[in-house]
C-alpha cells in the first residue's frame, strides 16, 4: 500500500554508524530498533507492521548524512517519532481506499512470474561466490529457526547474519535491476 524506496548501501552504513563506531553494537541497536518500530506500527496500524518498519527505516536512513552533527539524544526516539508519522499516513490512505475496495467486483489473476527476472537473477546469482550464493539461498529458504542455525555455524549472531546478508543482497537487486533493464540476461 506504501511505497518504499530501496535503501542504498551507502545510507544503510551511515545509520548503522550513526547508530554506534562499533559494528556489532550498530547491529544490536538496529535489530532493537526495528523490532520497536514493528510492535508500535502493529499496534497503531493492526497490519503490514514490517513493511511500514521498513519504510521508516529507510526514511531515517536518507536524512541521516544531513542531521547526524546536529541531532542529540537517542536516535531511537528520531525513528519512533518517524513512525508515528508513518502510521498516521497510512491510516489516511486506508481510508481512501476502503471505498475502492468495496467496490471491487473480481480480483484479478497473479501474473505468471517474471522469466526475464528469474533469469537475470540466476545469471547475476552466479557471479557471487559459492559462499555468498550459499547464504543468500539459505538464509530466504528457511525459517526463523534454520535462520538461527545458520548464523551459528557462521559464528555470528541472528542479528549481524541479517546485516550481513543485507549488504550481499545490495549488489544482487543492482545487477538484476540492471539485467531487466537491458531487457536480456546478463553474461
Amino acid at each position: 500500500m506504501s511505497f518504499r524506496r530501496e535503501l542504498d548501501r551507502n545510507e544503510f552504513n551511515e545509520l548503522l554508524s550513526w547508530l554506534d563506531p562499533n559494528p556489532e553494537e550498530a547491529a544490536r541497536k538496529y535489530e532493537t530498533i526495528r523490532a520497536g518500530l514493528v510492535k508500535i506500527l502493529l499496534y497503531s496500524t493492526g497490519a503490514e507492521a514490517e513493511v511500514l518498519a521498513d519504510e521508516v527505516i529507510d526514511r531515517v536512513a536518507s536524512k541521516v548524512r544531513g542531521m547526524r552533527d546536529s541531532y542529540t539524544g537517542d536516535p531511537a526516539r528520531y525513528f519512533y517519532g518517524v513512525a508515528k508519522h508513518v502510521a498516521h499516513e497510512h491510516k489516511r490512505k486506508a481510508q481512501k481506499l476502503t471505498p475502492l475496495i468495496d467496490e471491487l467486483h473480481t480480483i484479478p489473476a497473479a501474473e505468471p512470474p517474471d522469466e526475464l527476472a528469474e533469469q537475470c537473477l540466476e545469471r547475476c546469482m552466479q557471479k557471487l561466490s559459492p559462499d555468498d550464493q550459499a547464504l543468500i539461498r539459505c538464509y530466504y529458504e528457511a525459517d526463523t529457526a534454520e535462520r538461527k542455525r545458520l548464523a551459528q555455524s557462521l559464528g555470528i549472531t541472528i542479528l549481524n547474519s541479517r546485516v550481513k546478508v543485507f549488504r550481499k543482497m545490495l549488489p544482487l537487486k543492482d545487477c538484476v535491476n540492471r539485467c531487466i533493464e537491458m531487457g536480456i540476461p546478463l553474461k
